[in-house]
């Protein structure tokens, strides 16, 4: 089961700021073919608004499969823009793909978004703990009566540090995938 939820976590992909699945992953992992499991979900359309599904652009197709070798068109490959579910977009292929099977993967795809969403609350957690740290640093340093003493100046090194630890990496432009 860890293995499936691993395989589940790398095949999902942050596109438009929502964790989303393409439809092939998801027609592999049900067992069926990406063509009928779109064909059902183009005869139950009312199921699937926008934030429950969307298809990507051409931009946004072109990034991510710059992350993952595919077809080229030429060679039979995809003709059009996949479709992507959202975590409430699959929940509601559960109502329509109704097989043991579908059952199945549907609860294990189910875990893998309640992991990684307490990845990020854990990360979200540590980020709010650096900076009530950095905040109370800095106002040691204010409150100080011998300004820059060598204990201030360690002080200002460990700010430096957390400032270091809190900030963001910088995200290369064209990746859209989300890795644990």
């Amino acid at each position: 089961m860890k293995n499936e939820l691993q395989i589940i976590q790398n095949i999902i992909y942050e596109i438009r700021g929502l964790k989303v699945m393409l439809d092939s992953d998801l027609a592999a992992l049900y067992g069926v073919e990406a063509k009928r499991l779109n064909e059902s979900v183009r005869r139950n359309s009312k199921r699937f608004p926008a934030d429950f599904m969307f298809q990507l652009t051409d931009e946004e197709w072109n990034s991510l499969r710059s992350q993952f070798a595919t077809s080229n068109i030429s060679r039979g490959g995809r003709r059009y823009t996949p479709f992507v579910f959202t975590e409430q977009g699959i929940s509601m292929l559960s109502s329509i793909l109704n097989s043991d099977r579908a059952i199945e993967v549907n609860i294990n795809i189910m875990r893998a978004f309640v992991q990684l969403r307490h990845y990020v609350l854990s990360q979200s957690d540590t980020n709010a703990q650096i900076t009530e740290l950095r905040k109370l640093l800095m106002l040691h340093i204010e409150n100080s009566d011998h300004k820059f003493s060598d204990h201030d100046k360690k002080i200002r090194v460990i700010i430096q540090a957390l400032n270091n630890l809190i900030q963001q990496p910088p995200k290369p432009a064209k990746r859209i995938g989300f890795g644990t």
